[in-house]
């Protein structure tokens, strides 16, 4: 993933869902925000593909603050995966 996801604190843990559209990163984030006790609301982030402008080629990223490391990595990791994605930890 690009680097503009990194947090620059060596402490926080960014969790990323990777997400095949628009609307399943939108529900996805209502859901993680209802599931998990977050600091910050989950940011809905479009990534394009390398080398496609075309929007049927792009990954749709939520984005999840996680400054205390806690968040259930199998708990993310299944909300992924029910809406067609899957979890990457930065």
């Amino acid at each position: 993933m690009s680097s503009r996801y990194l947090s620059s604190d060596t402490d926080s843990v960014r969790h990323l869902l990777v997400l095949p559209d628009r609307d399943a990163a939108e529900e996805a984030a209502e859901e993680a925000a209802q599931r998990f006790t977050l600091d910050e609301d989950p940011q809905i982030v479009r990534e394009a593909l390398a080398g496609e402008d075309d929007a049927e080629d792009a990954q749709w990223l939520v984005v999840l603050e996680d400054p205390e490391g806690e968040l259930d990595l199998a708990a993310l990791r299944e909300l992924a995966e029910e809406y067609d994605g899957w979890l990457e930890r930065e």
